[in-house]
């Protein structure tokens, strides 16, 4: 796991070199100032001359002055690493997701990931920055000062050698216990954020059913969950501070009662008032560097579970992959499933799709229509290579998808989906997803095939007009208009609308389908949709029946084979005689 993490340091390896090497020179001389402090009050025990006052005044300002500059170097150099570890892990994450195929997204909830890229960037970020710093300069301190303290009296630096396991089996036995509780209050902040997330994005549903209290409900339950388990942590991590400050008082206590005894039986020949007063400040620099350590071991055992969850999603490797000499073109818009079966999961109980043969023509256009759960859209997933298929294969122009360079095929496979997602920003850059190169010629035609360039110049700032999050100021019709819009203009050899007409009237939608006729007639055209009218005129119609073509021909075939188009048929029929009566 922290192989896989340093991978992230890269380009700020130096700053994290540097950082330790100034805090070490900055606890070297923090450690020598008590000593020459002593120094200093054994000569004024003694009585001496100003001078001598005066010069080991001027060391000890130098020494604080080295040891602040070595410390503001040691921050800088510390706050570059730390940040520019966390925005390195960003992007790595970022660009690991990027590169997931839908079955390794289908592992990971969406507030999962938004977490590992957030709150657990952020604890492994504060991990980071507290090793590089905090975790070399205590260990570096405690070292030191217990090594000055046995310089200066062997007998009394017994106290510290005492305390200090003592110390650490109490941090281990705090740490123990608190570890898994972390590990598991991450998974109900998931949770927390799942909640917002549904909240926010449907929040037009939730006010349309007045289900505000419900929502309210269900986050205060989520939330409340987060803050048992925070609190269960806490309650065991509060241990360390009472613990550590025994520790101190007690240390304090031994070593002014057994120094000061020590002083008067020896008459100051074993030990001096002034190395009585750098032990006691050796005393408190090693309890608290033990503090601090306490500290750190808290917070890396924090981050031990985000680490975790991060390296997940990092080592998370993409099930489709280019092959080793990709094919980068394609010839055609033909398609061919021979003998596919298809399974969403290794484990799934039954096939999603079972037993598909199927031929479809280049410049075809081709209906698909069948019952929820039947498999439309299942099927048309395996043509862009967004699943890959358990058994048999699809071949695009003659040769098998998993043979393709998978950018090269998705380039000429254009896919509106059935959730249509506009993205922040103008119409023009929503348009440019599809071409990047488009100009404004090109998008006014491509809008006007899909009869989008009517609503489009009725808005005050036309192609500039701005488009929220996910699309809200435009209607759902208008959201699919530019959608279908913004495929066309990747030019591509396959378009496939899946059900991404249903919120247009079906007058535009006769003319966006009329307009591909006549505009693009090389272009093999999939659509699913759940109204017969938007497929009757196809070349032929696909029927599909729980994962399993249950027909294929015309509308006119249709009628007479297949009890389940026929059916549908008459009931949208009669339906729309009875709405016109």
């Amino acid at each position: 796991m922290i192989k896989t993490l340093l991978k992230s340091v890269r380009e700020y390896k130096r700053p994290s070199i540097l950082a330790p090497l100034f805090i070490a020179a900055e606890v070297v001389v923090e450690c020598i100032i008590p000593f020459i402090t002593a120094l200093l009050i054994n000569n004024i025990e003694k009585g001496c001359d100003v001078p001598t006052i005066v010069k080991y005044g001027l060391l000890l300002v130098l020494m604080a002055a080295i040891s602040l500059a070595c410390g503001a170097l040691a921050g800088h150099f510390c706050a570059q690493a730390s940040c520019g570890f966390a925005k390195n892990l960003r992007h790595d994450l970022f660009s690991a997701v990027q590169k997931f195929s839908f079955s390794n997204v289908d592992k990971f909830s969406t507030s999962g990931l938004v977490t590992r890229l957030t709150t657990d960037v952020s604890n492994v970020q504060m991990s980071y920055m507290m090793i590089i710093r905090t975790a070399v300069r205590c260990p570096l301190m405690i070292i030191f000062a217990l090594v000055m303290a046995l310089v200066i009296s062997p007998k009394m630096s017994i106290a510290f050698i005492v305390i200090i396991p003592f110390l650490a089996i109490g941090l281990l036995l705090i740490i123990k216990n608190a570890h898994p509780i972390f590990k598991t209050v991450f998974k109900k902040y998931d949770n927390l954020n799942n909640s917002v997330q549904e909240n926010v994005s449907g929040m037009r549903v939730v006010k349309a059913y007045v289900r505000e209290k419900f929502e309210k409900k269900k986050f205060a339950a989520a939330s409340d969950d987060v803050c048992n388990g925070f609190t269960k942590a806490e309650k065991i991590i509060a241990l360390n501070s009472p613990l550590m400050q025994f520790c101190f008082n007690f240390n304090m206590i031994i070593i002014c009662l057994f120094g000061s005894m020590l002083i008067v039986n020896s008459h100051e020949t074993e030990l001096t008032v002034g190395e009585m007063s750098s032990l006691l400040t050796y005393g408190a620099q090693i309890l608290m560097s033990l503090m601090m350590v306490s500290m750190i071991i808290v917070m890396i055992s924090l981050s031990f579970a985000s680490a975790t969850r991060i390296v997940e999603v990092l080592n998370e490797k993409s099930e489709i992959v280019n092959p080793e000499n990709p094919i980068h073109e394609v010839r055609d818009g033909s398609i061919i499933f021979s003998g596919v079966n298809f399974r969403y999961s290794k484990d799934a109980a039954k096939n999603s799709l079972s037993d598909i043969n199927l031929f479809i023509a280049s410049g075809e256009t081709v209906g698909i229509i069948g019952g929820t759960g039947s498999g439309k859209t299942s099927l048309i997933q395996l043509i862009s290579r967004l699943y890959d298929v358990s058994d048999g294969s699809v071949k695009v122009g003659g040769v098998d998808v998993r043979d393709y360079d998978i950018e090269a095929l998705r380039n000429q496979v254009s896919v509106v989906l059935q959730k249509n997602v506009l993205f922040s920003g103008t119409i023009k850059e929503n348009l440019r997803w599809g071409d990047p190169d488009a100009t404004d010629e090109d998008m006014v035609r491509i809008c006007k095939l899909a009869q989008a360039d009517e609503f489009i110049q009725s808005f005050p700032d036309k192609y500039d007009t701005y488009i929220e999050q996910g699309g809200t100021n435009v209607s759902g019709g208008q959201k699919q208009r530019l959608c279908i819009a913004r495929a066309l203009l990747k030019k591509p050899k396959i378009l496939i609308l899946d059900d991404s007409t249903s919120a247009v009237d079906t007058k535009t939608d006769a003319l966006i389908r009329r307009a591909f006729a006549e505009e693009i007639p090389d272009t093999t055209k999939i659509i699913i949709a759940q109204r017969i009218s938007s497929v009757e005129h196809a070349d032929k119609i696909i029927v599909m029946d729980g994962g399993s073509i249950e027909s294929v021909g015309t509308h006119d075939e249709l009628l007479k084979i297949s009890p389940i188009y026929k059916e549908v048929y008459e009931s949208q029929t009669k339906g729309g005689d009875a709405d016109e009566n």
